[in-house]
């Protein structure tokens, strides 16, 4: 088999239009992830699949794995989760970093049942909720003193867990050494039950029907009781296509975000899979690895790469890596989402870099991508990019129930919905699906924004209260409830504060009950104890009079995250020497927007400071109000 023809790449609106007079049907090449994964195999079985960098060291040597290689281990991990009870509708937890044996087991999951990924870095209450809710009957986790700890206190909590696979353990099933679970539930080798197993056919002999479940993803990052998105085959198959369909040409492409998130999972996995591309890993801890960051540019001229994807952090750093005489002409372009991507941080990794970076836009419910920047043509800044093609993307006037009341007009900021093949059938608890459709087979996504005369998408707030501190997602509840322990408070609300490295930072808000005296330092110190994530501690805490409070007394949190920033912009100018009037307000098509009068000649300077953070910036006259 040859590999599917490229096609015209998508530039325009014109373009997806035009993609557009087939049936979306006619793009799906499988029924199935497995199916996918048979393809490619029977494409390119010789070419590599996956290189698997232990260190960040740019001389460590690598495990290679080819597309023959990489479908006979997946095969191989189908068949001993089915040897262990696992058919369609069960699930198998994944409690692991990024490793060959994550891909194994997480499309060899979908291919017996059903795989759920799992942060490894929550705490252990967390992971049993995932657990406990997804009802997961084996568990995949690595022979590791802190992830083992994890798993062993999760099996005990968690009756489903009946069977215990072990990365790293050795083919001997040299259990006893490791502190081990209930006396029910099986321990073994994850590497010597493949080896036990044939990898040329599926012993279940399951078709697989495009609308079954093949993967429960949990939203909500490190922190807070997570949301499980249900996916099916065709939500993920419809989204790899598309992929490849955007993306043409072969490529290399480092992977460094993590294998439980669903852009590493479908954009460095599937997605690459179908198209033929060699994904390297960059370490278990991806980005995060010792070395991976300071020998970037190393790795990019040692493997080749062509394309990567990251969160603004990633860029920022990067941005400041110098190349030291790195050869790294083999880039074309990287991709950025997850969190609104500042101009200033674009501006300097492209400078440094000297390729476009990329903005898209995606969620855990839509299979990872609804719109991206078009490759080859200038990056429209302020945009997210096109939407897919086959998958409507739509702003909204919303009533009073949140219902869709009619669609926005050509760059009206409304409610954003998305309806199309990528979007998931619902959360797994049925009460988190209650108001998330707009109307029928239309997702609200949370976001605020518009679509413009070309097409491209504009983001100008999150309707979702959710806190993103580098990426990952922190449940403002789980601090609010916290601090709301303390005697003192009797009322708390927790916002992101923008910050130049992380995108945000949570901040609370409190007001006291009467007679209290406690001091934002002392209930500063009381949040280290109170709240149970490290990433969620609040770094700092305001008391308030009063709590700004909608027509209805629910809290103002937009009128709370305009206090943050204004706060946080008003003291990096203080720090600087520069005297300024600063007022950060909501503009309806811009979003947050900052006023500024200072004056004429630090104004250049102040501009400067600001540029980090994503918000314009309108420099006013002496005499005008803010």
């Amino acid at each position: 088999m040859q590999d599917p023809p490229p096609g015209a790449p998508v530039r325009t609106l014109a373009d997806v239009l035009a993609l557009e007079t087939n049936s979306w049907q006619e793009l799906l090449p499988a029924e199935s992830t497995y199916g996918l994964l048979c393809q490619a195999a029977a494409r390119h079985p010789d070419r590599a699949a996956l290189r698997f960098l232990p260190s960040g060291e740019g001389d460590a040597p690598t495990v290679d794995v080819s597309y023959q290689g990489l479908l006979a281990r997946v095969t191989e991990a189908a068949n001993a989760f089915h040897d262990a009870g696992i058919g369609a509708g069960q699930a198998v937890a994944l409690l692991l970093p990024n490793l060959p044996e994550t891909h194994y087991a997480l499309w060899g999951a979908q291919a017996a049942g059903i795989a759920a990924p799992v942060n490894p870095l929550l705490d252990v209450d967390h992971i049993v909720s995932i657990v406990e809710a997804t009802r997961a009957e084996a568990l995949v986790t690595l022979a590791d003193g802190d992830v083992w700890r994890k798993a062993m206190a999760v099996t005990e909590r968690c009756p489903s867990l009946r069977t215990v696979f072990v990365v790293g353990l050795d083919a001997d099933g040299a259990a006893a050494a490791l502190p081990g679970p209930r006396a029910d539930v099986r321990v073994l080798s994850f590497a010597a039950e493949l080896a036990r197993q044939p990898g040329g056919r599926l012993l279940s002999e399951r078709a697989i029907a495009p609308d079954e479940v093949c993967a429960y993803f949990h939203t909500g990052g490190t922190t807070g009781l997570p949301k499980i998105a249900r996916h099916t085959h065709r939500n993920e198959v419809f989204v790899a296509a598309s992929l490849a369909r955007l993306q043409p040409d072969r490529h290399v492409v480092l992977c460094g975000l993590p294998l439980f998130h669903v852009n590493g999972a479908m954009v460095t996995g599937l997605g690459a899979f179908h198209a033929g591309w060699e994904v390297v890993l960059l370490t278990p801890q991806g980005y995060r690895g010792p070395g991976v960051l300071p020998n970037f540019w190393r790795l990019v001229q040692r493997f080749g790469a062509t394309t990567f994807s990251g969160v603004p952090t990633i860029f920022a750093a990067l941005a400041a890596t110098p190349l030291d005489g790195a050869d790294i002409s083999s880039l074309r372009q990287a991709f950025c989402g997850a969190a609104p991507l500042p101009p200033e941080v674009a501006r300097r990794f492209e400078q440094a870099a000297g390729i476009p970076l990329c903005e898209g836009y995606g969620l855990t419910e839509a299979a990872c991508i609804s719109a991206v920047q078009p490759a080859g043509v200038p990056r429209r800044e302020g945009s997210v990019g096109l939407r897919l093609p086959h998958q409507a993307l739509q702003a909204w006037v919303v009533d009073a129930d949140g219902r869709a009341a009619r669609p926005c007009a050509p760059g009206e900021v409304g409610v954003i919905g998305i309806c199309g093949p990528n979007v998931f059938p619902g959360y797994l608890r049925e009460r988190d699906n209650r108001g998330i459709w707009l109307k029928p087979g239309w997702l609200n996504t949370g976001d605020l924004g518009f679509v413009d005369g070309d097409g491209y998408l504009h983001l100008t707030g999150r309707a979702k209260d959710l806190i993103i501190r580098g990426g990952h997602n922190i449940d403002p509840a789980l601090i609010e409830d916290a601090l709301l322990r303390h005697p003192d408070i009797a009322l708390a609300a927790a916002v992101g504060q923008p910050d130049a490295h992380a995108g945000e930072l949570p901040v609370a808000y409190v007001t006291l009950k009467p007679g209290a005296r406690a001091t934002p330092e002392a209930l500063q110190e009381a949040a280290r104890a109170l709240v149970p994530e490290r990433a969620a501690v609040p770094v700092r805490v305001e008391v308030l009079a009063h709590m700004p409070l909608t027509a209805v007394g629910k809290v103002a949190k937009a009128d709370l995250r305009l206090l943050a920033a204004e706060h946080v912009l008003g003291q990096l100018l203080a720090r600087n020497g520069i005297g300024a009037e600063l007022a950060v307000l909501a503009d309806a098509a811009r979003g947050t927007v900052v006023r500024l009068r200072c004056p004429p000649a630090a104004a250049g300077q102040a501009r400067h400071l600001l540029a980090p953070f994503p918000y314009p910036v309108d420099l006013l006259p002496p005499a005008e109000g803010l």
